[in-house]
């Protein structure tokens, strides 16, 4: 959930296609709202068999496996993840007892879990969850530490009958008994319904095999990560409605201006095939919002121009871009190291409005350019940049190009 400048929540919207980023969503095929997507199927009269599943699951995430012993969960997790990227409650078990059937060692082996589970959240990596997890108190640690280190948690549940979970329990050596397996699945299944309104981004229902044992794991980028975007770019500070300045500073930066079909610009491109990034705030009190609105969606549509969202912009655009491999981060008022590359709530609201002094406490190696505050001219902190240089009001509009680490400016809108 976003904040505005308010402090009033508002519902977080679904990434759209202005900034180039992916908008679609996983079919829901198991029941509305199961997350579960079918890449092939085929149909007869009043019936519909699926050949392949496809769970869609963000680059950076907490995965939590749910569902009672002998539903295949270590065995789904094998076949889809890096044996480093799952966390089992039963090896975490054998780790503090030297048996993984040692019972009295669970809540060692808990903490064990939980230690190793945010370690990895720390570092940037995916981390599966695999274990039980049937009741709210199991997920609730886990959904914290989803939210503590800024990324999502996602649900895996295994629907399967209790009948075929107690048939693969008793054909394993380290059998629980019908009774916890029965107990286990029944908790699962109260549990369902509210999985969501638990905090998990997304709930993924696998039913009995097939299709469960087919599905393919599928890792999508975050809208913020944009690594491999090389550039070069030119990074425009916040225009607030005043057409003339930007056209003026496209022109000085190279870029060839079209017009539309009713002679208005409409797109823009640079010979060099260098693209824009603009930091945000796009309309506000200059008199051409929507015409910069326009020009700057156009751009976006052919590739020559990425966005972040600022705080006069609407929603559904990320709330930073990570560009050239990691080394130029854009956001409208700013971020901190740790939040470099997530996304979440928290990291949304903090770069649209950030805490006093985030700029001198920034320690990381990317270069970060924002706006947002306006400024007489370009400010350098350490490796922040702002280059918001109040284009309306008589400033001046500003531009970095990365990675020469230019600056270009020209002429604001005159105050009045």
């Amino acid at each position: 959930m976003q904040r505005g400048r308010s402090g009033e929540p508002r519902p977080e919207p679904p990434p759209v296609d202005r900034s180039g980023q992916r908008t679609d969503a996983p079919t829901p095929l198991a029941g509305e709202g199961s997350g579960v997507s079918a890449a092939e199927e085929t149909r007869a009269p009043g019936v519909l068999t699926l050949t392949a599943v496809v769970i869609e699951i963000p680059e950076l995430a907490l995965v939590v496996l749910v569902g009672p012993a002998g539903a295949g969960k270590s065995t789904f997790a094998r076949a889809r993840f890096r044996p480093t990227e799952v966390v089992s409650s039963d090896a975490c078990r054998a780790l503090v007892a030297d048996d993984e059937r040692t019972l009295s060692a669970t809540p060692d082996a808990f903490q064990v879990l939980h230690l190793v589970a945010a370690l990895r959240l720390r570092r940037g990596r995916l981390t599966v969850v695999d274990a039980v997890s049937a009741r709210p108190a199991d997920r609730r640690p886990l959904l914290e530490l989803a939210a503590a280190h800024d990324c999502a948690a996602v649900a895996i549940v295994f629907d399967l009958p209790a009948e075929l979970c107690v048939e693969r329990d008793r054909a394993r050596g380290r059998t629980v008994g019908e009774r916890v397996v029965r107990a286990q699945r029944d908790a699962v299944a109260r549990s369902l319904p509210g999985l969501r309104e638990e905090g998990f981004e997304a709930v993924h229902v696998l039913p009995a095999a097939p299709p469960g044992d087919a599905a393919t794991v599928r890792r999508v980028p975050l809208p913020v990560n944009r690594r491999r975007e090389r550039g070069p770019f030119d990074v425009v500070g916040d225009v607030h409605g005043c057409l003339a300045p930007l056209l003026a500073l496209l022109q000085r930066l190279g870029y060839t201006v079209g017009a539309g079909p009713g002679g208005e610009p409409a797109n823009a491109v640079h010979p060099d095939g260098r693209r824009l990034v603009f930091v945000g705030d796009l309309a506000g009190p200059g008199p051409d919002g929507d015409r910069v609105e326009r020009l700057v969606s156009g751009m976006a549509a052919t590739g020559s121009a990425l966005r972040v969202r600022g705080d006069h912009d609407g929603e559904g655009l990320p709330s930073h871009l990570v560009l050239a491999g990691g080394s130029l981060v854009v956001t409208h008022a700013g971020i901190r190291r740790e939040m470099v590359g997530r996304d979440s709530a928290r990291v949304r609201w903090f770069c649209l409005a950030p805490e006093a002094g985030w700029a001198d406490d920034y320690t990381g190696r990317a270069l970060v350019v924002h706006g947002h505050d306006p400024v007489p001219c370009p400010r350098w902190r350490g490796r922040t940049l702002n280059v918001d240089t109040g284009c309306v009001g008589g400033g001046l509009l500003t531009s970095l190009r990365h990675p020469e680490l230019e600056l270009v400016s020209v002429p604001g809108q005159p105050a009045g």
